[in-house]
């Protein structure tokens, strides 16, 4: 693990005119755009625009420039930005990027890039397996679990042993999973040979003829199966805020539920009323945004197995069926219940849920009434509602980016696949009207602002896809170079990639903090947060000095410390975004306009 010392020390070497160069570590496909932020931390000329060079890191030689950059604005501490655009630069290679006396890390250009960066980021699903875990060779958690009443009676038990932790606690939920599940299908539907096959359906490594993301959805499947066991029977959540009491490995889980010690967790079902066993509530209405989410999945499910697995596939079909079903019957949010702490995820809407969910059962049976629901639940909710706002609740409106939009778009008649685009392009718009700065992000930086980084790159490029205009290409991009340095830290938000570049060495986790971060290895990070978050929420204290002090000093901050569970933790279901993400920018017509 780096020291804090050792931190410093690279941001000394960093800033030695109080100015620095943010870039992509990862590295720009050669027919994407390819921009470079400067960002000056200390007193400087404001106004004045910047000339740069693009040099070969090898030989020296300039290859690109010299060229200006005009001024772009400050930008959390950056008292002053400029955007350099190399972006004709084409030809593969290694380079720096030099203002003045001020030289940027190495960046990478070629069609290869990011091959193997979904890869990497499976390790992290696989290190979060409840069940069988292959990062401890060990089974966690399997006692899971007593369903619980709303007064926290235990009602029976229901065998529900398996899926993922959610984040660096072992609180599991549907939502979440469901959707990272979806997204894993989605990349092995679009992107079949986007990843290896390296590991066996256990986790463990070993070819078994199925390409890896396969393996890892299909251990989401099988919990989500666990969690709706019957037709009438819809579960949410696995655990609640209580775990949070010991720094415990899950296979030294400690958490005492009331059963004891490492026993049995509770299970929490849909009721369609406010849930919360202590003195806090959530506001659930219904039980739609539940039950899109596992119908949606199973639907996708069933299409991608079918040719693989007929009987489960026809399994998966009837379920997401009767998933649907209850949606329609029983509208409204099925939140995740709070425990000790005021903390659940407030999703208030559903409509985006059942809209996917009805799009994927018209791909898979093709039955007309499907696809009517479907633009009926589009028009309800044409744009994200995150989208072009200052702030939310946490996890307010989720998923991050509605997907179904784009499943219409594949299966819809030409009006319904034009109203798809123009949904998303309307949502793009709100975000880049916001987006007037130097880094060319306009989301706001609520808890978990990464999940909104990825998801925003992600319509983005599905709305390139879709209709070929490439209007928001730059601010696409510039999502993504976010996530891999091009931001105020200059890290990744990626443990352990690039291994070459500069990433969280001290992320929120007990794993992490046992046996070194790259146990963890691919985890996206929650990413920076508003200071007034970060001030306001319980339990955070830094453990060490903040080597970032230097860029948390405007409205933004980010902290690699384990004491910082609101920028510092990784997320499971912004990890699975990124793996469909990654999965297309590996794909070869990726970087094209």
């Amino acid at each position: 693990m780096l020291s804090t010392l050792m931190i410093a020390s690279w941001l000394a070497q960093a800033v030695p005119d109080s100015s620095v160069i943010r870039v992509n570590q990862v590295g720009y496909l050669p027919d994407a755009p390819k921009v470079a932020a400067l960002c000056a931390i200390g007193s400087v000329d404001r106004d004045g625009a910047r000339r740069f060079v693009v040099r070969d890191e090898k030989t020296g030689r300039r290859v690109f420039g010299p060229s200006s950059a005009p001024t772009s604005g400050p930008f959390g501490p950056c008292v002053q930005t400029w955007r350099l655009d190399f972006s004709t630069l084409r030809a593969p290679g290694r380079y720096t990027i030099e203002v003045g006396a001020v030289r940027s890390p190495g960046v990478r250009i070629g069609r290869g890039v990011y091959a193997g960066g979904a890869d990497t980021l499976l390790y992290y699903m696989r290190q979060q397996r409840s069940g069988f875990n292959p990062f401890f060779r060990d089974s966690v958690h399997r006692l899971d679990g007593y369903v619980i009443d709303d007064t926290g009676h235990v009602v029976k038990f229901q065998p529900v042993s398996g899926g993922w932790a959610d984040a660096s606690d072992y609180l599991q939920y549907v939502a979440t999973s469901a959707t990272a599940t979806r997204d894993m299908l989605m990349a092995i539907r679009d992107y079949p040979r986007a990843t290896s096959d390296a590991f066996g359906a256990s986790g463990l490594p070993g070819s078994n003829g199925v390409p890896d993301v396969l393996d890892e959805a299909r251990h989401g499947i099988e919990w989500l199966l666990r969690m709706f066991p019957s037709d009438s029977e819809i579960y949410n959540q696995l655990g609640d805020d209580r775990d949070h009491a010991y720094l415990d490995l899950p296979t030294t889980d400690s958490a005492d539920y009331g059963w004891g010690k490492r026993k049995q967790r509770p299970v929490y079902p849909c009721t369609g009323r406010p849930q919360g066993i202590f003195q806090y509530k959530n506001r659930s209405t219904g039980v739609a945004s539940t039950a899109g989410k596992y119908a949606s999945t199973f639907a996708l499910a069933a299409q991608v197995l079918s040719s693989r697995n007929d009987s489960l596939a026809r399994l998966l079909r009837r379920k997401a069926e009767a998933a649907y079903a209850l949606g329609r019957r029983l509208p409204g949010v099925c939140q995740t219940a709070p425990g000790r702490a005021p903390y659940f995820y407030e999703e208030e809407n559903w409509v985006d849920d059942m809209e996917l969910a009805a799009a994927e059962l018209y791909s898979l049976t093709r039955e007309p009434h499907f696809l009517r629901e479907a633009t009926e639940y589009a028009e309800k909710e044409p744009v994200t509602p995150w989208m072009g706002a200052d702030t939310a609740r946490h996890y307010q409106w989720y998923p991050w980016y509605n997907a179904g939009h784009y499943e219409i778009w594949r299966v819809g008649a030409t009006r319904d696949r034009a109203t798809a685009a123009e949904n998303y392009r309307r949502g793009l718009e709100a975000v880049v009207r916001r987006a007037n700065n130097g880094f060319r992000v306009g989301i706001p930086f609520i808890w978990c602002s990464n999940d909104l980084m990825v998801s925003f790159a992600t319509q983005a490029m599905l709305y390139r896809r879709m209709t070929g205009d490439a209007r928001f290409r730059e601010y696409e991009q510039a999502s993504i170079d976010w996530l891999f340095g091009a931001n105020p830290w200059g890290t990744s938000m990626v443990v352990g990639y690039p291994h070459d570049g500069r990433w969280p060495h001290d992320p929120h986790s007990v794993v992490a903090l046992q046996y070194g971060p790259e146990a963890i290895l691919g985890g996206l990070l929650d990413g920076p947060v508003y200071r007034s978050i970060f001030s306001n929420l319980r339990g955070i204290a830094l453990r060490h000095d903040d080597a970032f002090a230097a860029f948390n000093t405007g409205f933004i901050v980010y902290h690699d410390d384990m004491g910082d569970y609101s920028t510092n933790e990784p997320i499971m279901d912004g990890t699975a975004n990124l793996i469909y993400l990654l999965s297309a920018l590996a794909s070869p017509n990726a970087g094209q306009r």
